[in-house]
């Protein structure tokens, strides 16, 4: 919605071609590696291409992922010694791509999180549990509290559909359209 009413390039990440994720989420000690280092080649392959196509063009960007999301969730998934080996991977990936202008975080609930993925019925996301929504969660917050590259602001959206309520969508763009420091903002919606 963003990227269409401000005439930008969207980029979606492409998630649901990880032929890894299923078995993921059945045994995640077995297949976290997997499931993580085929995402960050992924997304990796995706931001290069594509952000080189906007340099090209000098068009703005929307994306629904920035890449330190495969080091985040990486953090969570994988036992120390792989995240270790992993971790110097990424950082030798992610060292070409631009920092953002504005980095947005909508936050809801876990409970919300939980009611989205039902409604997605995506058989194999059915089974994650509050605790991992949580820790993940929990990551994202712990990062944004040190990144000081960009602004980040955290659109506390609650149980609030922007989707079907207009209304919260334009308070959510008001919002985004404020200048901000680098560091963290929260802004209740």
């Amino acid at each position: 919605m963003l990227a269409e009413r401000q005439d930008r390039r969207l980029i979606l990440e492409q998630f649901s071609d990880n032929p890894f994720l299923p078995y993921f989420y059945e045994n995640p000690e077995r297949y976290a590696f997997p499931v993580e280092l085929f995402f960050m080649t992924e997304r990796h392959k995706q931001l290069q291409t594509d952000l080189a196509q906007t340099q090209l063009f000098e068009q703005d960007v929307v994306a629904d992922y920035f890449f330190v999301k495969t080091l985040l969730f990486a953090r969570n998934n994988l036992q120390d010694e792989e995240y270790r080996l992993f971790t110097r991977l990424y950082n030798v990936l992610t060292s070409s791509f631009p920092q953002p202008d504005l980095l947005v975080y909508l936050y809801r609930p876990v409970e919300a999180l939980q009611a989205n993925i039902a409604k997605r019925n995506r058989s194999y996301e059915q089974s994650i549990s509050d605790e991992y929504l949580t820790n993940i969660q929990t990551a994202y917050l712990d990062y944004f509290k040190t990144y000081n590259e960009a602004p980040v602001l955290i659109l506390d959206l609650q149980e609030k559909d922007f989707i079907s309520e207009p209304a919260i969508y334009e308070r959510m763009l008001t919002a985004m359209q404020k200048s901000y420091a680098p560091g963290l903002h929260r802004v209740k919606i």
